[in-house]
C-alpha cells in the first residue's frame, strides 16, 4: 500500500514538473501566437487540472500493478513508452486532426507526452515490484513450537 502510494506521487509529480517545463516554458511562444485557442489563465481551473492529474496518477500506477507481469525497471520503461506513444499519438496528432494547432504543438504533445510517460514508467518499475512472500518453513518431528 505504501508503495502505492509513493508510486502516485512520484507520477503525479514527474507529471506536473515535465507539464510545467513543456507547456509553461517550451511552448510557451506557441501557445502566446494562438490565443484564440486556448482560455485565459483566469479562466483555467489549476485546482480541477490537479485532481485530474492526481486521478490520472493514480490509474497510470493502477494498470502497471495489475496487468503488468514481472514488474521491474525494465518493464515499467516498457510500459511507460507503450502507454506515452499510444497516449502521445492521440494527444498530439489526434488533437492536429480536429483542432487548428500548429505542427510545431502537435510534435510538442506528442513527444513531451512520450517523455512523460517513460519517466513515470521508470519511477513505477523503480517502486513497484512484486511481493516476494516468505517461503513457509515446515515443522520437523523433534521440534517444539
Amino acid at each position: 500500500m505504501k508503495r502505492g502510494i509513493l508510486a502516485v506521487l512520484a507520477v503525479f509529480f514527474t507529471f506536473q514538473i515535465l507539464d510545467y517545463l513543456i507547456h509553461g516554458v517550451i511552448l510557451m511562444d506557441s501557445y502566446a501566437a494562438t490565443p484564440h485557442l486556448w482560455r485565459s489563465e483566469q479562466e483555467m481551473n489549476y485546482w480541477l487540472m490537479s485532481l485530474f492529474g492526481l486521478v490520472f496518477s493514480a490509474l497510470f500506477v493502477i494498470l502497471y500493478a495489475r496487468l503488468a507481469a514481472d514488474k521491474g525497471t525494465g518493464k515499467g520503461l516498457t510500459y511507460g513508452l507503450l502507454m506515452g506513444l499510444m497516449m502521445g499519438f492521440s494527444m498530439g496528432f489526434g488533437s492536429y486532426l480536429v483542432m487548428p494547432i500548429t505542427c510545431t504543438i502537435a510534435w510538442a504533445w506528442f513527444l513531451g507526452t512520450v517523455v512523460e510517460m517513460t519517466v513515470a514508467g521508470l519511477w513505477l518499475g523503480l517502486i513497484v515490484r512484486e511481493c516476494k512472500e516468505e517461503p513457509v518453513q515446515k515443522e520437523t518431528e523433534g521440534e517444539t513450537a
